[in-house]
């Protein structure tokens, strides 16, 4: 990796993070965590068009989430690297544990005895 300074590292961060602040995005990163999968395979299981699938995969290879290798006619996708999985993980814990967290909203006071 070349020698990046901070504000390189920071831009890059945000980058990446724009990747993932994608609701489909996440769900192809979901969908290959467990080893490469084609372009037809992850739009069928994720009930999206090839096309629109395609443009989320081009914006996750753009940014070294995900590597294209074609096999024949057909173009497979896979993680560059499971630590992208670790780490959507770990954001899905942290927001478990804020949701668990929070109280649960108190119950609104009970009537006043009316007098007789």
């Amino acid at each position: 990796m070349p020698n990046l300074d901070a504000v390189e590292i920071t831009e890059l961060h945000a980058r990446v993070c724009k990747a993932l602040a994608d609701p489909t995005r996440l769900l192809i990163i979901s969908a290959l965590r467990d080893g490469p999968r084609s372009v037809g395979d992850i739009a069928e299981a994720l009930e999206i068009s090839q096309p629109n699938c395609s443009r989320h995969l081009a914006v996750l290879r753009d940014r070294g989430i995900v590597a294209a290798q074609r096999s024949g006619s057909t173009i497979f996708y896979a993680l560059t690297s499971q630590k992208v999985v670790q780490a959507v993980d770990l954001l899905r814990e942290f927001m478990a544990e804020e949701l668990g967290w929070r109280p649960a909203a108190a119950p609104p006071p009970a009537p006043a005895p009316v007098a007789t």
